[in-house]
Parts: structure tokens; sequence; C-alpha cells
């Protein structure tokens, strides 16, 4: 009888390519390798691995755990290579291997232009350098956002510009936390942005278009006009096209945090879920007929043309190209080998998307994606076999609720990590909203067909209406209620492998009887806790400020143990978006509470003291007198008040200046300049992020 182990992996041979090849893609990434050192590495392996076939017989036997490492090896430094030849910055015609500041640039406008609050933004394609009078052709895009008030009509998908405005690089908030927009950017091969107004561009005239990324373009655009044209309001449109087509630009961001916090955002993210929606209808319906020999070969084809179309109609974006594969793998698996395992083809597929883009390892829906079909594939008919209903409504209701459940064991350690809260009421919302968002989505794809009859449109638009406004409806009353959302779950990413091996350790004991995976299992809870109480005592000494990096605001939160004090303006202060994305994180991350007042922080403005520190907040044109000077540890600089930093410096004895983002670049440059003649240690939160003291 074989070994539980040993058949595992006889049963999912891909996964053993897989976990190497992702193990290079990590290791290029963060150390990254010279590509002769890849190459050389390359050939050596290969050259070892066919000497071993000229190896005596006996040797060969003895030594046959040879020919794994030697695959091993090879599927690692294959990874690294899939890497370094997809990150652009090692192309050598990359355009930050030729950029001069001013120099003329050559951009294709490389989809249709997003309108913004005061722009309108577009990804470009760098075509061309002008370097000494001669173009120079190049490679990398960038983003480009247009003023608003001045933007021809005639730029648009294709279209071909030149400008000289110098281009900044994409950076980080800096804010403690916060979201990595830089990598997330360089992963789609954009290290550049420029602010241009009409007067800085000359369109050429000529157009770079791909046909199908045109037709592509314009059947999202014929999507969008038709739900907007027959679903009035703003927030059910927004809603509409981000379940139909994943289109989130008119999205109300207070909304998508209700679908976040209740545990449904999935379904305004197009995904596997609309995707598995459609296959498992399609299955439904071909099991009517099973015993019929067509079915054999049409059921396939018919599946995965469907699948593909609807893949196209939603814009082919990456989440839901990655969602096809994985089905397409999983269904040809299946046409292949009827008994393969499903692991197996989850593996390949993996293994697939990778190789086209090993950068989607970072994914987050990526990870979500690959977590949550996994878990549902594993646990999905342990948890189903917890109750047995003899009654068919309730027993499909229980089902619903079993798939719910399954999906979210290996999803957990993920979700806390990138989002740090657990949406408590999770299987209420989805027991609701995933029926009634399927029959939404059917619905949508019916009202494009009627499209061409607008009496049958009308009424078809007003029936998706009601349906999403009491979607949105139950969202908002389910949001409100107090205990809906665990917020502020302190997450680090060694925690969650840790609580991810524990996970997968105790379920493999469970599932299988294995005594080791118990030990296992409890060793990592035993270090998850360890970690845990080495966080709080050190959340119990903390004492620190921190000025965040906050386009047009202020905001610095004064933090002592577990709580902070926030000064700052009400529009951060607000629980709203800019809160969330900028602050939150951080507040997490370091595992504080508000408070109203700290016992060890005395503000009398513009002085405050904290702790055994004396910070000096200039927020307008104050006039200081003194016979001498003034000793501050701290200067915060903020609004653009009328200054001059030599005044500051004959008034007060200052050790450093922080200029927040409230302030005008131009200012800040400038106060920069009087900085550094005289000396004087200064930080801009707008160039190197947030500023932090511990005290």
């Amino acid at each position: 009888m074989n070994h539980p182990t040993i058949y595992f992996w006889k049963q999912v041979p891909s996964l053993r390519l897989l976990v190497p090849f992702i193990a290079g893609i990590l290791i290029q990434w963060y150390v990254p390798i010279p590509l002769k050192v890849l190459i050389i590495s390359f050939l050596f392996i290969a050259l070892a691995g066919l000497a071993f076939y000229i190896l005596p017989q006996a040797y060969k036997f003895s030594l046959r755990w040879l020919q794994g490492i030697f695959v091993q090896l090879l599927l690692l430094v294959f990874g690294a290579g899939i890497v370094y030849n997809h990150d652009i910055v090692n192309n050598q015609l990359w355009i930050g291997n030729h950029y001069i500041d001013s120099s003329a640039l050559l951009v294709t406008i490389k989809e249709p232009l997003v309108e913004k609050a005061k722009s309108y933004k577009a990804l470009g394609a760098i075509e061309a350098v002008q370097i000494k009078g001669q173009w120079r052709q190049v490679k990398g895009n960038m983003l480009l956002y247009f003023k608003k008030d001045s933007l021809p009509p005639t730029v648009a998908y294709g279209t071909q510009i030149i400008f000289t405005k110098p281009l900044q690089k994409i950076s980080n908030s800096g804010n403690p936390g916060a979201f990595n927009y830089q990598r997330f950017c360089a992963f789609q091969d954009i290290h550049h942005q420029a602010f241009i107004k009409q007067n800085e561009y000359v369109i050429t005239g000529t157009t770079n278009v791909n046909a199908l990324q045109q037709w592509l373009f314009n059947l999202r655009s014929n999507v969008i006009f038709t739900l907007q044209n027959y679903i009035y309001d703003d927030r059910e449109e927004g809603v509409a096209e981000a379940l139909l087509i994943g289109y989130r630009d008119d999205l109300d961001k207070d909304l998508v945090q209700a679908y976040s916090n209740t545990g449904v955002v999935h379904i305004i993210a197009i995904s596997g879920l609309h995707l598995g929606m459609i296959y498992m209808v399609l299955v439904w319906l071909f099991n009517r007929f099973k015993k019929r020999k067509w079915i054999a070969w049409t059921k396939p084809i018919v599946i995965l043309g469907v699948l593909w179309i609807f893949s196209l109609l939603a814009g082919a974006v990456p989440s839901i190209l990655r969602s096809a594969v994985m089905f397409s793998c999983i269904i040809l698996g299946e046409v292949i080998n009827k008994k393969a395992s499903i692991y197996n083809n989850l593996a390949v597929s993996a293994f697939a998307m990778l190789c086209f883009n090993p950068f989607y390892l970072w994914d987050v829906g990526f990870q979500l994606s690959y977590a949550a079909v996994l878990s549902i594939v594993t646990f999905m008919k342990p948890v189903y076999n917890w109750f047995y209903l003899n009654n068919k409504i309730l027993d499909a209701i229980w089902k619903m609720n079993a798939v719910t459940i399954s999906a979210q064991v290996l999803t957990l350690p993920i979700v806390l990590y990138y989002f740090h809260q657990f949406p408590n009421l999770f299987l209420i919302t989805n027991f609701v909203i995933v029926p009634l968002s399927s029959i939404i989505l059917f619905s949508e794809l019916a009202l494009l067909m009627v499209s061409g009859a607008p009496l049958l449109a009308t009424w078809m638009g007003a029936m998706c209406s009601a349906m999403l406004r009491g979607m949105n409806n139950f969202i908002g009353y389910m949001n409100a209620i107090p205990f809906s959302v665990t917020e502020n779950i302190r997450m680090s990413l060694p925690q969650a492998i840790v609580l991810a091996v524990f996970i997968m350790s105790l379920s493999y004991w469970m599932l299988r009887k294995h005594k080791n995976s118990l030990f296992v299992g409890l060793a990592a809870v035993f270090v998850f806790f360890v970690m845990k109480g080495t966080e709080i005592i050190f959340t119990t000494r903390q004492q620190k400020l921190i000025v965040y990096n906050v386009p047009q605001h202020t905001s610095i939160d004064f933090i002592y143990e577990d709580k902070f004090y926030f000064m700052g303006d009400s529009a951060v202060a607000a629980d709203g978006f800019l809160k969330n994305f900028h602050l939150k994180s951080a507040r997490t991350i370091f595992g504080i509470q508000p408070a109203v007042q700290l016992e060890n922080l005395r503000i009398t403005f513009p002085f405050v003291e904290f702790g055994q520190k004396k910070i000096l907040l200039v927020d307008q044109p104050y006039r200081f007198q003194s016979s001498q000077k003034i000793p501050v540890d701290l200067i915060i600089i903020a609004k653009n008040p009328k200054l001059y930093i030599s005044e500051l410096t004959e008034t007060f004895d200052c050790k450093q200046i922080v200029f927040d983002g409230s302030n005008a670049l131009w200012k800040i440059n400038q106060w920069k300049k009087d900085c550094d003649s005289l000396h004087l240690p200064h930080h801009s939160t707008a160039d190197k992020g947030a500023f932090e003291m511990n005290l």
C-alpha cells in the first residue's frame, strides 16, 4: 500500500515543478543574480544532468536521487531567468538607461483616457527618445496626466504625442505599512510619470493601434455605454460595470469599503467567481445530456468558448484572464485524463501563468484566487458532511454556505495580512449576495443582448437597477451593524506564514490522520503566540511621533504605548478614504487606538511638548521675538506659511525641520536650499515619506 504522502506527490507531479520555480522567482527578485551567472548555472546543471546518463547502470540506480535535484535546480534557475527577462530594467532599451532631463519623448497612448477629479489619466508606451537631435528607440511604460480643462478630444488610444516635460519617478507615499505603489507599477513596466498641459505636448498625427486591442476597447466602451444608458443611479451603475466587466473607475469609494467590510468585495472585482458562475451553469446544463455520445467533445469546446468569449467581453483584464487560464487547465485536464487530480491542474495553470508573467506571484488577486479554489477543493466535502439535510432546498442552502466556509480556510492568512480585518458576517452576506449577484450578472448579459430593442432594454435596465439598489442597500445595512467587521488586526508577513503552516498542518492531520502534521501545527501555533507576545511587549514600550505624507494635508500622530493622539486636518481625521488610505495601515501595524488625550502630551500652540521633546508647529506666518534663542527639538512646517528659514534659526535653536505634504513643492524646494546653506537637517515627506521620531 502506498504511503499517503508518496501517493499525493504522484497525483500532483506538477506541484513538484512549481515549488522550485516559485523559489527561483522569489530569489531573483529579492537577491538579483546577474544574467551571466544564471546562464552559466543553467548550462552547468544541464551538463551535469547529461553526464549522469553516461554513468554505469549500477551508479545511476544508487544515485537516482540526483536526477530529481538536477530537475529542481534547473527549474529554480529557469524561474530566476523568467524574472530577469520580464524586468524591463534589465533591458538595454529601457528608457531609464537613455533618458536625460527635458529630452523629447515619443509616446503612444495605450488605453482610453480615464477621467479623474482634476485630470485625465492614461497609460503611455515610450517609443523613442531624442538624443543630440537623433531619435533613439527605447522601451518602457509611463503614466500620463493631462490637465482636465484643456484636453483636446483627439487624444485617444493609439494617439502618438511628443513632449519635453521632465519625467518624474514613481514613488511610494512612504507612510508605515502603506501599499507599495512603486513596486505595483514596476511590475507593469511603469517607472515614470508626467503631468502635462495643452501647450506642453504635440500630437504627431500618427497612430500605433493594435487591431485586437482596439476591438476590445471598443467592445468595453459599448458595454459601459449600454449600462450607463439604462441604469440611471451612479452607485448602481458603478457596481454594474464592476460586476460585469471589472471596470472600477465609477465605483463609490465608501461603497467599496462597505463591500470589503462585509466580506463580499470579490463580487465587484471581476474574478474566478464570475467565470465560476458561468462554468457551473454550463456544466449543469451539459449534465442533463451526459448519456449522449456527442457530449464528450462538445462539452469542453462549448464551455471553453463561452468562458473565453466572456473574458474578452470583460475587456480581457488580467484578473479574468488568470481565471480563464485556470478553468481552461482544469477542463483540458479532464479531457486528457478523466482521473487527473484537480490539484495537478491547478499547479499546471499556476505554472503557465507565472511563465507568462512571474510578477503575478505578488498579485493579491492571484494569491486569493488559487488559495480560494484550493481551499474549496480540499474542504468543501468535509464541511458539507457536517450536516445531512433531507430537504433539497435546505441542502442547497447548506451547500452554498459550505462553499463559503471552505473558501475562508486557506484565504484567512492572506486576508488578515493584506487587509488587517475580518468580516464577521461573511456567511450571511455571501448567502444573500452570491446568488443575487449571479442573477444580476446574467440579467446584465441579457440587457446587452436586448440593447437593440429600446423598450425591452429599458425594462431590463429597470429590473437590474432595482436588484443592484437592493444589493447595495443590504450591504449598507449589514455594514452599519457595529460588529460587522473586526478591524485593525495586526498581522505581519512572518506571522501570516506561520498561521498558514498551522492551518495546513492541522488540516492535513484532521483529513489524513498524520501525527507528524499535528506536531508541526502545534509548533507553529507556539511560534505564532511567541511572535504575538513579543509584539505586545514592543507596543507597551513605544513612544513616537509620526508626520505622515498626505498630499495637501497635515497629519501628525503622537503615539504612547497603545494609544495615539491625532493633530491635523479634520478631512483626514474623518472616517473616510483619506484616513483609510494614508493612516489606517500605520495605526494597525503599531497596534494603537485613538485617545482623547495622552498623559505626557502638553499642547500650547504653536508649541507641543511630548515626553522630553519640544516641538514647534508652524502652520501660519507667526512673528517670534525672543532675546535669546529658544531650544526646540523639531520644527514642523505646514500649510505654506510665509517665512524664511533664516528667520526661524535666528529665533530657534533647532535640531531638525520637517516639511509635510500640505506645503507646495516649489516652496519646499526653496526651503530645502536654505536649510542646506545653513547646514540644518531637514526632511520632506513628499520626497522621503513619513517622518518618524522615537522618543
